[in-house]
């Protein structure tokens, strides 16, 4: 018996569904471990079934063992193979995947399936998402103990000579050899101005002897991400860097603080943002303050201020709030942290105090 397809199955009647038709490659390869694509997951009230293609076949039966699986002939589309389950099954409503599925696609089910009742739902694979269990949590620890090793090896070969592009895809190589599968997103390195742009691109610009230095990186392992980032000066510390860094951490710690089963997302985002505020850089905080890590480099839940999601224990989220001075630099600090029973446990342990983000070239 699979776990998650029967938290998924238990939700039919709520859904007002007599089966579930899951196309959602992520929402697939949550339910039923298949890492492949172009395949679909037909659930009903007593059983499961893989719709997919003789490409797949071997990899369902060593991925999916015991899942029963419909291969589609060369000469058949997908699509056909929908039409001919569905309209040999005896359901009556049929819940739809309404964010992930086209308007082409809900035209064509409906002009093949006349007599089915498409029902729209929404979010319901990643609402069950969104608690990971513990091997789902095992796996992200080593996501991001893969991404930290990489960065505390980088940084001390790190000289003039380097250009953000260099040290992007220096991060990216390092963390497959360190066993990632890649990273999560592609990275972002961003030197003194470039760090006020949240997604910055890394360009061919190197490394200068004083400035700001700004890495925004995670590494994806046996599918799942973590996501860092850390803000460091090179050379001496400025005073404007230290009182945008300072602020920027109290404001990390206190949210962090506040992590705890039971909070609104919107809730400890309040507190980060409220101590910016007052440290008199509201108006330069300009996202929101986290979001979930999984199979996805940005799922659910939230941590914004317009976010009513209330955070339960196994939900893992970032925390990364951020001062961006246009024209001049950035600051950003980042953490992957696991909502436990009592409060949260911060998974990544890289040191990020003020003495500890300098590098010396």
């Amino acid at each position: 018996m699979n776990p998650r397809i029967e938290a998924l199955r238990s939700l039919l009647d709520s859904l007002k569904v007599d089966a579930m038709l899951v196309t959602d490659e992520i929402n697939v390869r949550y339910l039923s471990g298949f890492t492949g694509d172009s395949s679909y997951l037909l659930i009903g009230p007593s059983e499961t079934r893989m719709l997919s293609d003789g490409r797949y076949e071997i990899q369902l039966a060593e991925e999916c063992p015991g899942l029963q699986t419909l291969i589609r002939p060369p000469s058949q589309l997908l699509v056909d193979l929908v039409q001919e389950v569905i309209n040999s099954s005896p359901y009556g409503p049929i819940g739809i995947e309404a964010g992930h599925v086209t308007l082409a696609q809900y035209r064509e089910w409906c002009e093949k399936c006349p007599s089915v009742e498409w029902i729209e739902t929404s979010s319901t694979v990643e609402q069950l998402r969104m608690v990971k269990d513990e091997g789902e949590i095992k796996i992200i620890r080593e996501a991001v103990s893969i991404a930290e090793r990489c960065f505390q090896s980088l940084m001390p070969m790190l000289t003039t000579k380097w250009t953000e592009r260099q040290i992007a895809h220096e991060l990216e190589s390092r963390m497959r050899f360190l066993g990632a599968e890649s990273a999560s997103f592609k990275p972002i390195v961003a030197l003194d101005a470039a760090a006020a742009l949240p997604h910055y691109q890394p360009a061919e610009v190197n490394i200068p002897s004083t400035g700001t230095l700004l890495i925004d990186w995670g590494a994806k392992f046996q599918g799942y991400a973590s996501d860092l980032t850390r803000t460091m000066t090179i050379g001496p510390i400025s005073q404007a860097f230290q009182r945008v860094y300072s602020a920027v951490l109290e404001a990390q710690l206190a949210a962090i603080e506040a992590i705890r089963p039971g909070v609104e997302g919107k809730q400890v985002d309040a507190i980060a943002r409220g101590m910016l505020e007052k440290a008199g850089f509201g108006n330069e905080f300009n996202h929101g303050l986290g979001h979930g890590i999984g199979l996805q480099i940005h799922e659910s839940p939230r941590m914004s201020a317009n976010c009513d999601q209330i955070l339960q224990p196994g939900m893992i989220v970032t925390v990364e709030p951020g001062v961006y001075l246009r024209d001049q630099f950035g600051i950003r600090i980042e953490d992957d942290c696991l909502v436990t029973a009592t409060g949260c446990e911060v998974l990544s342990g890289l040191a990020k105090g003020l003495d500890d983000c300098r590098v010396v070239l």
